[in-house]
């Protein structure tokens, strides 16, 4: 921000001193517009000394993908932003055979299992189930009475969420590539830590008489901010960074209207 370009300083009336037309040594004092000297980077210094910055929904040193901050005054934005509780969307993959002290597959082996009787099908039965029980507690940390025309079109526009704190929610699951011993899995989830889905792929592989440990956790979604928006290392520039603000500004007011209204 120091080494962009500065904006021209500030202009002030002094009355300066200058020879008069007649001569003979006279002077005469004449209006001139010249800089503020407090304005020149000599004097003030660096103009931008801290910046605030503020996280969104962390992600731990395993998983990857849409990571979201907020500078300066987006910080506010922010917060509003997820008092909404907005969901978030994973890709997970998994491999069934064995199981770790951290159920990722780079933790402890704990034991390996058989896994050949597991069967795309039988997943699946396994995914309805787990977003069928989550279905209900989404509705009842909800706080809405589900026989009001107001959860009608809260429902409609998808805006039935928390009112609050709630345990982990996963408001859908399904399978999106079976490959034994891999599998892949996008989660749509509120509250969630990346910990929690890789626990929840582990009870996966219990439910399905065998084990399984979490390869991936990748966020390819945290509310209104998806993959497309992110800006890679290689472009942790000012110039990048002014202009992603630019393009989510608008992303983010309009969910916010949508939300609070």
């Amino acid at each position: 921000l120091n080494a962009a370009p500065e904006r021209a300083p500030r202009q002030q009336v002094r009355f300066l001193p200058t020879p008069a037309p007649g001569g003979g040594g006279a002077v005469e004092l004449v209006a001139a517009s010249v800089p503020v000297l407090a304005d020149h980077p000599l004097v003030r210094g660096p103009r931008f000394r801290k910046l605030k910055i503020g996280a969104g929904h962390r992600l731990d040193v395993k998983a990857s993908g849409v990571f979201v901050l907020g500078i300066g005054h987006g910080n506010k934005l922010l917060t509003d932003l997820y008092n909404c509780h907005l969901t978030k969307v994973y890709t997970v993959g998994g491999l069934f055979g064995k199981a770790t002290d951290d159920f990722s597959d780079t933790g402890n082996l704990v034991e390996k299992t058989t896994f050949d009787h597991i069967t795309r099908e039988k997943l699946e039965r396994i995914l309805a189930v787990i977003q069928g029980t989550n279905q209900k507690a989404l509705l009842m940390y909800s706080n809405i009475d589900m026989k009001t025309q107001e959860a009608y079109e809260l429902a409609v526009k998808g805006l039935i969420r928390p009112m609050g704190k709630s345990p982990p929610i996963i408001t859908a699951i399904r399978c999106l590539q079976f490959a034994l011993p891999e599998f892949q899995l996008e989660i749509h989830c509120l509250h969630e830590t990346q910990q929690y889905l890789r626990k929840m792929v582990h009870e996966i592989g219990l439910e399905l008489k065998s084990s399984a440990v979490c390869t991936q956790v990748r966020r390819t979604r945290d509310g209104v901010f998806t993959v497309d928006d992110a800006l890679p290392r290689t472009q942790w520039n000012l110039q990048s960074i002014q202009e992603a603000i630019r393009n989510c500004q608008l992303k983010v007011e309009a969910e916010l209207e949508k939300t609070l209204a």
